[in-house]
């Protein structure tokens, strides 16, 4: 998209945008909020795949930053990106001389939970001629993946100490499993989750295991994780957005992360049409919200249409006008798109590629 300089409303929709000023104030809360608890920030990349982000990110004093896959890592180290975890289990031969190769480009960790990995990755980094840190991923109730906190999990720490060619770098969690209790039953729940993880910890350190990084907490979970004592680094990132979800749970920060779309359709006062659907402005985990619009009962889509009904007839929104919506979640909806609009003052400032979308290995 050649769009420098021009003004929202000469784009033609629907198209991926954030408010630059919102999204750097966002970051900025963000970094602020971890430096005044006291711990580091690794911001998870996932949901936002552009590399420009990130390496706002670490201008803000992230150290570094966290991907789901090893395609994710790949492209942000090629892009200068440094310091990265890969927050998922690295399997197959493939991938153990990936992640040994990127560390020539970064220092590239990844998660681990089997130790049938471990020979296979140390024979790929004693053949790259580098070493590879890994995290030992706990499982603190999400029942997803991960050792049983305790003694599995110094079992496995302890294999991965004595590999040559890996080091054990730390122990990883993710306490996402409480994001779906209700407000008043969520720090409890995160408290036991990440106690879970950090008596993993201390188990391994009593039988002199190095376990330097502690890694765990998301956006949904900052506020409470980012203050209970012995966790060292935090992986909250989707929330520089402000996007819906992250609204409903709470998160430090304001919109920032939205699709332009136009009316196309008013089939009927309390029915408003337009030209985004789920391939654009997907609606599942969160909705999107229509910016403006008062009275709105949902928000469908289908392939390319987005449905938005309302309580009251409402005559202010013609065919042909603009639409904007919060994005209802950043995950499910920046990985559809091959750009980010970036608008600074309602006009258009960069154009960033979403250069990690489609990665999937």
């Amino acid at each position: 998209m050649n769009a420098i300089g021009l003004s929202l409303d000469e784009l033609d929709t629907p198209f991926l945008w954030t408010d630059v000023e919102l999204l750097d104030a966002n970051i900025r809360t963000m970094a602020a909020y971890f430096r005044d608890a006291g711990v580091g920030w690794r911001p998870h990349t996932k949901g936002i795949k552009t590399p420009a982000i990130a390496h706002k990110l670490i201008a803000a004093g992230a150290l570094g930053i966290t991907c789901a896959k090893m395609g994710e890592a790949e492209v942000m180290a090629a892009a200068g990106i440094r310091e990265i975890l890969i927050a998922n289990q690295t399997v197959g031969p493939h991938k153990y001389a990936r992640l040994a190769a990127l560390q020539r480009q970064a220092n590239v960790k990844a998660a681990v939970d089997d130790a049938s990995v471990l020979p296979g990755l140390g024979a790929a980094a004693q053949a790259a001629g580098v070493e590879i840190g890994l995290l030992v991923e706990v499982n603190g109730g999400m029942n997803r993946a991960g050792t049983e906190p305790g003694e599995a999990t110094v079992e496995l720490a302890h294999q991965l100490h004595n590999t040559p060619g890996l080091r054990l770098d730390g122990l990883m969690a993710w306490e996402g499993h409480t994001l779906a209790l209700p407000d008043a039953e969520r720090a409890a729940a995160i408290h036991k989750a990440v106690g879970l993880l950090l008596s993993s910890v201390e188990a391994c350190r009593s039988v002199g295991l190095p376990v330097s990084i502690v890694s765990c907490g998301g956006s949904g979970t900052m506020t409470v994780t980012a203050h209970i004592a012995g966790i060292t680094e935090m992986q909250a990132g989707g929330a520089i957005f402000g996007d819906a979800t992250y609204q409903r749970w709470h998160a430090p920060t304001r919109p920032a992360l939205f699709v332009r779309t136009v009316v196309a359709s008013r089939p009927a006062p309390d029915r408003i049409i337009v030209d985004a659907g789920w391939k654009t402005l997907p609606a599942w985990i969160g909705q999107p919200v229509p910016v403006g619009v008062e009275g709105v009962v949902k928000f469908a889509a289908s392939a390319e249409h987005g449905i938005v009904t309302l309580d009251r007839a409402n005559d202010s929104l013609r065919v042909g006008d603009f639409l904007d919506f919060v994005v209802g979640y950043g995950d499910n909806t920046v990985f559809l798109h091959d750009e980010i609009v970036g608008v600074r003052g309602g006009r258009v400032e960069a154009v960033w590629p979403v250069s990690a979308r489609g990665k999937l290995t």
